[in-house]
């Protein structure tokens, strides 16, 4: 996906979307561009669909999606019987494979895990998988090859692996390299940069 200038588009929706654009130094120009009078101006001035617009681009630029793509996603979520829309869509989003090669710490960027994925240098319980928006599920451990790892690509994963996060629905060991889905993903316990009821709104307009 041809995404275009990420920090202009970043600092059109006033959120750090892309990975290089969460850094101290963009966050600061950021804020300095929020306080100022025109900033406050256009807050006044922007509507209810102006808003669920900006929420929709900030979520699908969150997983490099297609306008295709998310709003697939987004149907598929509102058709669904669940009464919580909103924790399923993200719950559909989540576990796209290129979002959990990403979350476990097996890729840097999120454009990193997708190459990774369309590359074959992935697999789900042994067997190669190269389609990013495979739908993972509860038990399903994912690897990186034993013949990519021959070239390089898991370079000092074991040191960054203490410096990430991964999220409590994943389980990974740095020693096998591998992560497994032990839950559902919780929208409740995540702080986003987007508002996915608000996402919902717009496209039940």
């Amino acid at each position: 996906m041809k995404v275009g200038p990420k920090y202009k588009i970043a600092r059109r929706l006033g959120a750090p979307v892309f990975e290089k654009t969460q850094t101290q130094k963009f966050a600061l120009s950021l804020a300095k561009k929020s306080s100022g009078p025109k900033s406050r101006t256009h807050r006044s001035q922007i509507t209810d669909y102006g808003f669920q617009i900006k929420e929709k681009q900030k979520a699908r630029y969150s997983y490099l999606l297609t306008e295709k793509q998310f709003s697939k996603y987004v149907k598929k979520a509102l058709t669904q019987s669940s009464a919580d829309k909103s924790g399923l869509l993200f719950e559909i989003l989540e576990r796209r494979l290129d979002n959990v090669v990403l979350r476990a710490g097996l890729a840097s960027t999120r454009g990193a895990a997708r190459q990774m994925v369309s590359h074959g240098h992935i697999t789900v319980n042994g067997r190669k998988v190269d389609i990013p928006s495979f739908e993972t599920k509860i038990g399903d451990k994912i690897n990186i090859k034993d013949s990519s790892l021959g070239k390089g690509i898991a370079r000092n994963m074991e040191e960054k692996s203490n410096e990430f996060n991964t999220p409590e629905w994943i389980k990974f060991d740095p020693n096998k390299k591998e992560a497994e889905i032990t839950a559902k993903p919780n929208l409740g316990k995540v702080d986003n940069l987007f508002n996915l009821n608000t996402v919902l709104e717009f496209y039940s307009r």
